[in-house]
């Protein structure tokens, strides 16, 4: 159960409160693994007490779903991806070019947020199935997202001509995954400036003329 989304100073105290829990529990959840984390630590963590969790969020994996979900947003508006303004404007964009720089760093932000928290989610995935229940959902949202940005890139100027729509998202799917983030930046060291102009560069290859 949430708490109250009242107007004025009690909304505004009431949405901090929400925040506070939100970062205690990222940062506790990639620092201790999701199994190891529990309530009271992230409430200790927050300046709450765990009463507030149960008030604002209601379980432990409600609480994990917002982390996610606040993780891929950025913030905690109800703003899907395909709404949000960095990947609007990557749309806007005239020529194929732009966009896909545009691309390539508005995804690198959200990664820089998400691939720490992926896998946490894994393994807490692995200790209770019920946490994939948490995002009911036929079609994986990220190849929504890179299809919608591959459709609109590989029309405009400068594109690949000789690259089908669907085989420019599977590249940006791809390229632009957590999990090859992860590898380059936390296993090879990698900082997320170099991974972000390789990720350019590599897609540049493929999908420019």
């Amino acid at each position: 159960m949430p708490l109250v989304k009242s107007a004025g100073k009690k909304g505004e105290k009431s949405r901090q409160t929400r925040q506070r829990i939100t970062q205690a529990a990222y940062d506790l959840f990639v620092e201790q693994g999701y199994g190891a984390t529990t309530l009271q630590r992230i409430a200790e963590r927050a300046g709450v007490a765990v009463q507030t969790i149960y008030f604002a969020f209601g379980n432990k994996p409600s609480l994990l779903k917002e982390v996610v979900d606040v993780a891929i947003a950025g913030d905690d508006e109800p703003i899907p991806t395909l709404q949000r303004a960095w990947f609007r404007d990557a749309l806007a964009a005239d020529t194929a070019e732009a966009h896909l720089r545009a691309h390539v760093h508005g995804t690198c932000q959200v990664l820089r947020r998400v691939a720490p928290i992926m896998d946490v989610l894994r393994g807490a995935g692995e200790q209770d199935p019920s946490i994939a229940g948490l995002w009911p959902q036929d079609v994986d949202p990220r190849i929504v997202v890179q299809t919608t940005a591959a459709r609109s890139l590989m029309g405009k100027p400068g594109a690949h001509t000789g690259l089908s729509e669907q085989d420019a998202a599977d590249v940006l799917y791809g390229i632009l995954s957590p999990e090859l983030y992860l590898l380059f930046v936390r296993e090879r060291g990698w900082t997320p400036d170099r991974w972000e102009a390789w990720a350019y560069d590599t897609l540049r290859t493929h999908l420019l003329a």
